[in-house]
């Protein structure tokens, strides 16, 4: 299959996989213990932007690193319930075989980005993983995709952004590149679609015919 593209990055959370269930049980287990309460979904979206452990720090304080062990350990333990959206690691696999360059660009840390493509066997598909621990700015500056066009030698008009959130779209427009807003499981429908009013897809085949149509 031909496609226009020359080089495709990926989010993670929300885009490749449902992990928001499993960051918000991960988030509570640990607030739950070290805290002795409880937040609402809201509010640890509203806490999405640095890295797990920026945020598990500045929780957690002097019980940071019994916290940081205790975290990850849960979200690995029950990654299960992160299951991979219909039809998403096929399309990887159609991109990847067209030689199409393939990215990784999230706010995650490293750590959890990792188990997250490991347990989901995506790792290989990637030829660069850019997460929240790799950039000196997080989403929504454009940090991680300049990285991509840089060491690939990319014009941002051959390289398409693929995410769910608001911040996948500035970054995109901020660095030069097409944005493709998948609506799967965005927490932020509304405010993706005042920003993105042209390139919003619903389904997996609806993507796959936008990059190869």
């Amino acid at each position: 299959m031909k496609s226009r593209f020359k080089g495709i990055i990926f989010d993670v959370d929300g885009t490749l996989t449902y992990t928001n269930q499993l960051i918000f049980d991960s988030f509570n287990h640990i607030t739950q213990k070290y805290l002795g309460r409880t937040f609402s979904d809201a509010e640890i979206i509203a806490l999405f932007g640095p890295t797990e452990d920026v945020i598990l720090k500045e929780m957690c304080k002097d019980e940071y690193e019994s916290a940081r062990a205790d975290y990850y350990k849960y979200y690995k333990d029950n990654h299960a319930i992160a299951q991979l959206y219909e039809g998403i690691k096929l399309l990887i696999i159609e991109i990847k075989n067209s030689g199409i360059l393939l990215s990784v660009f999230t706010g995650k840390g490293r750590t959890s980005a990792l188990i997250t493509l490991d347990e989901l066997g995506l790792t290989k598909y990637f030829d660069m993983i850019v997460s929240g621990d790799d950039v000196e700015d997080h989403k929504p500056a454009p940090e991680g995709i300049i990285k991509f066009l840089k060491k690939y030698k990319l014009n941002p008009s051959e390289v398409l952004m693929i995410g769910d959130a608001p911040s996948d779209i500035i970054a995109a427009k901020q660095a030069g590149v097409e944005i493709a807003s998948v609506l799967w499981d965005s927490y932020a429908e509304e405010k993706v679609r005042e920003l993105n009013g042209n390139n919003i897809f619903h389904s997996v085949d609806e993507l796959r015919s936008f990059i190869f149509g």
